[in-house]
Protein backbone atom coordinates (compact mmCIF):
# COMPACT_ATOMS: atom_id res chain seq x y z
CA UNK A 1 0.00 0.00 0.00
CA UNK A 2 1.57 3.26 -1.17
CA UNK A 3 0.62 5.82 1.47
CA UNK A 4 2.18 8.65 -0.55
CA UNK A 5 -0.50 8.14 -3.21
CA UNK A 6 -3.26 10.74 -3.03
CA UNK A 7 -5.66 8.10 -4.38
CA UNK A 8 -4.76 5.65 -1.60
CA UNK A 9 -5.02 8.35 1.08
CA UNK A 10 -8.47 9.42 -0.12
CA UNK A 11 -9.59 5.79 -0.33
CA UNK A 12 -8.44 5.07 3.23
CA UNK A 13 -10.19 8.11 4.62
CA UNK A 14 -13.37 7.33 2.73
CA UNK A 15 -13.34 3.73 3.95
CA UNK A 16 -13.13 4.92 7.55
CA UNK A 17 -15.60 7.80 6.96
CA UNK A 18 -13.05 10.45 7.82
CA UNK A 19 -12.39 13.94 6.47
CA UNK A 20 -9.09 15.76 7.09
CA UNK A 21 -9.46 17.87 10.22
CA UNK A 22 -8.15 21.43 9.99
CA UNK A 23 -8.03 21.80 13.77
CA UNK A 24 -5.56 18.90 13.92
CA UNK A 25 -3.52 20.25 11.01
CA UNK A 26 -4.13 17.07 9.00
CA UNK A 27 -2.24 17.56 5.74
CA UNK A 28 -1.00 14.18 4.56
CA UNK A 29 2.44 13.81 2.97
CA UNK A 30 2.20 12.58 -0.64
CA UNK A 31 5.78 13.24 -1.72
CA UNK A 32 8.32 10.38 -1.73
CA UNK A 33 11.27 12.78 -2.05
CA UNK A 34 10.23 14.77 1.04
CA UNK A 35 9.74 11.50 2.91
CA UNK A 36 13.25 10.43 1.95
CA UNK A 37 14.68 13.77 3.14
CA UNK A 38 13.13 13.30 6.58
CA UNK A 39 14.50 9.77 6.87
CA UNK A 40 17.99 10.86 5.81
CA UNK A 41 17.94 13.72 8.32
CA UNK A 42 16.94 11.31 11.10
CA UNK A 43 20.00 9.10 10.47
CA UNK A 44 18.25 6.14 12.09
CA UNK A 45 20.33 3.27 13.41
CA UNK A 46 18.92 -0.28 13.78
CA UNK A 47 19.04 -0.17 17.59
CA UNK A 48 17.26 3.17 18.02
CA UNK A 49 13.87 4.15 19.37
CA UNK A 50 11.89 6.77 17.46
CA UNK A 51 9.04 8.78 18.94
CA UNK A 52 6.69 10.00 16.22
CA UNK A 53 4.13 12.69 17.04
CA UNK A 54 0.94 12.79 14.98
CA UNK A 55 1.52 9.83 12.65
CA UNK A 56 -1.77 10.36 10.82
CA UNK A 57 -2.30 7.39 8.50
CA UNK A 58 1.23 6.05 9.08
CA UNK A 59 3.05 7.24 5.94
CA UNK A 60 6.22 8.17 7.79
CA UNK A 61 5.68 5.58 10.53
CA UNK A 62 6.05 2.66 8.11
CA UNK A 63 9.40 3.92 6.84
CA UNK A 64 10.66 4.63 10.36
CA UNK A 65 9.67 1.12 11.42
CA UNK A 66 11.75 -0.37 8.61
CA UNK A 67 14.88 1.27 10.01
CA UNK A 68 14.46 1.56 13.79
CA UNK A 69 14.29 -1.05 16.52
CA UNK A 70 11.14 0.52 17.94
CA UNK A 71 8.70 3.27 16.94
CA UNK A 72 6.30 4.84 19.42
CA UNK A 73 3.57 6.67 17.51
CA UNK A 74 1.51 9.13 19.56
CA UNK A 75 -1.82 10.09 17.96
CA UNK A 76 -4.71 11.86 19.69
CA UNK A 77 -7.32 11.46 16.92
CA UNK A 78 -9.19 8.24 17.65
CA UNK A 79 -10.35 7.94 14.05
CA UNK A 80 -6.74 7.94 12.85
CA UNK A 81 -5.91 5.18 15.32
CA UNK A 82 -8.23 2.84 13.41
CA UNK A 83 -6.43 3.58 10.15
CA UNK A 84 -3.04 3.11 11.81
CA UNK A 85 -4.07 -0.33 13.04
CA UNK A 86 -4.72 -1.22 9.41
CA UNK A 87 -1.69 0.38 7.73
CA UNK A 88 0.80 -0.76 10.39
CA UNK A 89 -0.54 -4.26 11.07
CA UNK A 90 2.60 -5.90 9.65
CA UNK A 91 4.99 -3.95 11.87
CA UNK A 92 5.44 -5.56 15.27
CA UNK A 93 7.96 -2.93 16.37
CA UNK A 94 5.41 -0.10 16.33
CA UNK A 95 3.55 0.89 19.50
CA UNK A 96 0.54 3.18 18.96
CA UNK A 97 -0.47 5.44 21.83
CA UNK A 98 -3.83 7.22 21.74
CA UNK A 99 -2.80 10.30 23.67
CA UNK A 100 -2.26 14.04 23.41
CA UNK A 101 1.51 14.45 23.47
CA UNK A 102 1.21 17.75 25.35
CA UNK A 103 -0.59 15.99 28.21
CA UNK A 104 2.00 13.25 28.63
CA UNK A 105 4.23 14.14 31.60
CA UNK A 106 7.04 11.66 30.99
CA UNK A 107 7.80 8.79 28.63
CA UNK A 108 9.36 5.50 29.68
CA UNK A 109 12.16 5.80 27.14
CA UNK A 110 15.77 6.87 27.55
CA UNK A 111 17.68 7.06 24.30
CA UNK A 112 15.42 8.33 21.53
CA UNK A 113 14.81 10.72 18.65
CA UNK A 114 11.64 12.66 17.88
CA UNK A 115 10.30 12.75 14.32
CA UNK A 116 7.12 14.63 13.45
CA UNK A 117 5.13 16.53 10.85
CA UNK A 118 3.74 19.33 13.01
CA UNK A 119 0.89 21.75 12.36
CA UNK A 120 1.68 25.40 13.10
CA UNK A 121 -0.33 25.73 16.31
CA UNK A 122 1.59 23.02 18.21
CA UNK A 123 5.16 23.66 17.01
CA UNK A 124 6.15 25.94 19.88
CA UNK A 125 4.55 23.99 22.78
CA UNK A 126 5.88 20.65 21.54
CA UNK A 127 9.44 21.88 21.03
CA UNK A 128 9.43 23.57 24.41
CA UNK A 129 8.00 20.49 26.09
CA UNK A 130 10.80 18.24 24.85
CA UNK A 131 13.63 20.71 25.31
CA UNK A 132 12.57 22.40 28.55
CA UNK A 133 10.21 20.11 30.47
CA UNK A 134 11.14 16.50 29.84
CA UNK A 135 13.59 14.94 32.30
CA UNK A 136 15.03 12.82 29.51
CA UNK A 137 15.40 14.89 26.36
CA UNK A 138 15.70 13.39 22.87
CA UNK A 139 19.04 13.23 21.04
CA UNK A 140 17.52 14.89 17.99
CA UNK A 141 14.22 16.35 16.86
CA UNK A 142 13.52 16.13 13.12
CA UNK A 143 10.44 18.16 12.35
CA UNK A 144 8.42 19.22 9.33
CA UNK A 145 7.00 22.68 10.02
CA UNK A 146 5.87 25.74 8.11
CA UNK A 147 8.70 27.36 6.16
CA UNK A 148 8.49 30.70 7.99
CA UNK A 149 8.44 28.98 11.38
CA UNK A 150 11.57 27.00 10.44
CA UNK A 151 13.34 30.19 9.38
CA UNK A 152 12.44 31.93 12.64
CA UNK A 153 13.56 28.99 14.77
CA UNK A 154 16.97 28.77 13.04
CA UNK A 155 17.56 32.53 12.74
CA UNK A 156 20.86 33.97 13.98
CA UNK A 157 19.68 37.55 13.61
CA UNK A 158 16.32 39.12 14.49
CA UNK A 159 15.59 36.23 16.84
CA UNK A 160 12.24 35.80 18.56
CA UNK A 161 11.49 34.14 21.89
CA UNK A 162 11.00 30.71 20.31
CA UNK A 163 14.36 30.91 18.50
CA UNK A 164 16.16 31.85 21.70
CA UNK A 165 14.40 29.06 23.62
CA UNK A 166 15.28 26.43 21.01
CA UNK A 167 18.87 27.54 20.44
CA UNK A 168 19.56 27.64 24.17
CA UNK A 169 19.10 23.86 24.24
CA UNK A 170 19.89 22.75 20.69
CA UNK A 171 21.76 23.39 17.46
CA UNK A 172 19.06 24.15 14.90
CA UNK A 173 19.35 23.93 11.13
CA UNK A 174 17.10 23.68 8.09
CA UNK A 175 17.63 20.43 6.16
CA UNK A 176 15.45 21.31 3.18
CA UNK A 177 12.18 22.78 2.01
CA UNK A 178 8.95 20.96 1.18
CA UNK A 179 6.58 22.59 -1.34
CA UNK A 180 2.91 22.81 -0.32
CA UNK A 181 1.97 20.54 -3.24
CA UNK A 182 3.74 17.74 -1.33
CA UNK A 183 0.70 17.53 0.95
CA UNK A 184 -2.97 16.71 0.61
CA UNK A 185 -5.07 18.66 1.32
CA UNK A 186 -2.64 21.30 0.11
CA UNK A 187 -1.81 23.84 2.85
CA UNK A 188 -1.54 27.56 2.17
CA UNK A 189 2.23 27.73 2.66
CA UNK A 190 5.37 25.69 1.95
CA UNK A 191 7.03 23.63 4.64
CA UNK A 192 10.56 22.92 5.79
CA UNK A 193 12.43 20.12 7.53
CA UNK A 194 14.43 21.23 10.55
CA UNK A 195 16.86 19.26 12.65
CA UNK A 196 17.43 20.10 16.30
CA UNK A 197 20.52 18.50 17.79
CA UNK A 198 20.09 18.64 21.53
CA UNK A 199 23.21 19.94 23.30
CA UNK A 200 24.91 17.37 25.51
CA UNK A 201 27.09 19.71 27.53
CA UNK A 202 25.97 21.25 30.81
CA UNK A 203 23.99 24.47 30.55
CA UNK A 204 26.20 27.54 30.94
CA UNK A 205 23.77 29.31 33.27
CA UNK A 206 20.79 28.62 35.49
CA UNK A 207 17.91 28.05 33.06
CA UNK A 208 15.25 29.64 35.31
CA UNK A 209 17.24 32.87 35.59
CA UNK A 210 18.02 32.80 31.87
CA UNK A 211 14.38 32.49 30.82
CA UNK A 212 13.22 35.02 33.40
CA UNK A 213 15.50 37.60 31.78
CA UNK A 214 14.78 36.55 28.19
CA UNK A 215 11.00 36.63 28.71
CA UNK A 216 11.31 40.04 30.34
CA UNK A 217 13.29 41.29 27.34
CA UNK A 218 10.70 40.00 24.89
CA UNK A 219 7.67 41.06 26.93
CA UNK A 220 6.96 43.83 24.42
CA UNK A 221 9.20 43.02 21.43
CA UNK A 222 8.90 46.43 19.79
CA UNK A 223 10.01 48.30 22.89
CA UNK A 224 13.57 49.02 23.96
CA UNK A 225 15.34 46.57 26.26
CA UNK A 226 15.77 49.12 29.03
CA UNK A 227 11.99 49.62 29.22
CA UNK A 228 11.08 45.93 29.18
CA UNK A 229 13.76 44.78 31.61
CA UNK A 230 13.16 47.60 34.06
CA UNK A 231 9.40 47.03 34.12
CA UNK A 232 9.34 43.21 34.17
CA UNK A 233 12.30 42.68 36.52
CA UNK A 234 11.20 45.58 38.72
CA UNK A 235 14.64 47.22 38.63
CA UNK A 236 15.38 50.90 38.19
CA UNK A 237 16.21 52.16 34.70
CA UNK A 238 19.56 53.43 35.98
CA UNK A 239 20.64 49.97 37.15
CA UNK A 240 19.36 48.28 33.98
CA UNK A 241 21.21 50.87 31.89
CA UNK A 242 24.45 50.16 33.75
CA UNK A 243 23.94 46.36 33.50
CA UNK A 244 23.36 46.48 29.74
CA UNK A 245 26.29 48.78 29.00
CA UNK A 246 28.57 46.58 31.12
CA UNK A 247 27.71 43.74 28.71
CA UNK A 248 28.27 45.87 25.58
CA UNK A 249 24.55 46.14 24.83
CA UNK A 250 22.93 49.46 24.06
CA UNK A 251 19.88 50.10 26.30
CA UNK A 252 17.96 51.28 23.21
CA UNK A 253 18.33 47.92 21.45
CA UNK A 254 15.37 45.59 21.02
CA UNK A 255 15.37 41.99 22.29
CA UNK A 256 15.45 40.60 18.73
CA UNK A 257 18.94 42.04 18.16
CA UNK A 258 20.58 39.97 20.91
CA UNK A 259 22.32 36.62 20.36
CA UNK A 260 22.19 33.58 22.63
CA UNK A 261 25.62 34.55 23.96
CA UNK A 262 24.35 38.06 24.77
CA UNK A 263 21.51 36.61 26.87
CA UNK A 264 23.88 34.18 28.61
CA UNK A 265 26.28 37.02 29.50
CA UNK A 266 23.42 39.10 30.84
CA UNK A 267 22.28 36.20 33.00
CA UNK A 268 25.77 35.53 34.35
CA UNK A 269 26.17 39.21 35.26
CA UNK A 270 22.69 39.68 36.72
CA UNK A 271 23.43 41.00 40.22
CA UNK A 272 20.94 43.83 40.42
Amino acid sequence: MDLTSKKVVKSLLKKHKISPQKQFGQNFLIDKLALKKVLLAAEIKPNETILEIGPGIGTLTKELAKKAEKVIAVEKDRKMIEILKETLKDFKNVKILEKDILKIKELEIKDYKVVANLPYYVVSPIIRKFLESMKIRPKYMILMVQKEVAQRITAKQRMNLLAVSVQFYAQAKIIGYVPKKSFWPEPKVDGAIIKLEVKKEKLKVDKDSFFKIVKAGFSQPRKQLINNLSKELKVSREKVNEWLLKNNIEPTQRAETLSIENWIKLTKNYTI
